[in-house]
C-alpha cells in the first residue's frame, strides 16, 4: 500500500478505537446497573418487583433482538439530535452504545446469576442492606465474570462498528468499503481484515488473562 492509504489505515483504527472505547464506557456504566436491576427485581430476590422486572427484560430483549443494521438506520433521527449529524465517528457511538448496554446487561446478569446464593443470605441474615449486598457481595464475587463479560462486548463492538462503516460511520469498516470495495483495491481489504483480527486477538487475550488474575485470588 502507498504511504497515503498506510496513514488512513492508522486513522481508521484510531476512530475504531475511539468508537469502541466510548461505547464500550457506556455499556460498563449503563448496562452493568442494569443487569444489576435485572437480578435484584426478579423472583425471590430481594428487591422483587415483577412488573418491573418485565418491562426491563422486553426492553432488553426487544433491543438485543434488532439487527444492528436495522437499529443504525432506524434510529438515524435520535442520533443526529444526540450527535448533531448522522454521519462520522461520533455519530456512529450512538447506535454502538444503543446497542451495547442491553447486551451488556444481559451477559452481565448471567456472571451475577453464578454468585453462590449462600453468600446473599448470609449477608441479608446479618442484617446488611440491599445496597450493601449488591456492593460488597454481588458485583465483587461476579467480578471475573462482568470483566469475561465486558471483553466479549468489546469484541463485538468491534464487529458492530466494521457494520458502521457501510453507512458512512468512519473507521476501519469505512475504509475497508470505500477502499478496498468501492476502488477495488483489494489489498486496503485484507489489510483491514487483518488489523481486525489482531486488535480482537490482542483485546481477548489480555481479556483472558485478566480473567484468570482475578479467578485466581
Amino acid at each position: 500500500m502507498s504511504p497515503q492509504l498506510i496513514d488512513l489505515l492508522l486513522s481508521s483504527l484510531l476512530e475504531t478505537l475511539l468508537m469502541v472505547g466510548v461505547s464500550s464506557g457506556f455499556a460498563v456504566l449503563l448496562g452493568v446497573p442494569l443487569g444489576v436491576a435485572l437480578i435484584v427485581t426478579g423472583r425471590d430476590a430481594m428487591l422483587q418487583n415483577l412488573p418491573v422486572n418485565r418491562v426491563l427484560a422486553v426492553i432488553v430483549n426487544a433491543t438485543r433482538s434488532v439487527p444492528f443494521v436495522i437499529l443504525m438506520v432506524a434510529i438515524i433521527p435520535f442520533t443526529r439530535w444526540v450527535a448533531q449529524t448522522s454521519i462520522g465517528t461520533t455519530a456512529a457511538i450512538v447506535p454502538l452504545s444503543v446497542a451495547a448496554i442491553p447486551f451488556m446487561a444481559r451477559i452481565a446478569e448471567n456472571a451475577m446469576r453464578e454468585v453462590d446464593p449462600g453468600l446473599i443470605t448470609a449477608a441479608r441474615a446479618m442484617g446488611a442492606s440491599p445496597l450493601q449486598i449488591i456492593l460488597k457481595v454481588l458485583l465483587p464475587e461476579a467480578l471475573p465474570g462482568l470483566v469475561a463479560a465486558t471483553i466479549v462486548t468489546v469484541v463485538s463492538l468491534i464487529g458492530y462498528s466494521a457494520m458502521a462503516g457501510a453507512i458512512g460511520g468512519g473507521g476501519l469498516g469505512d475504509m475497508g468499503i470505500r477502499y478496498g470495495y468501492q476502488r477495488f483495491l483489494p489489498e486496503v481489504m485484507l489489510a483491514v481484515v487483518v488489523v481486525l483480527v489482531l486488535l480482537v486477538q490482542v483485546i481477548q487475550s489480555f481479556g483472558d488473562w485478566l480473567v484468570r488474575r482475578m479467578s485466581h485470588r
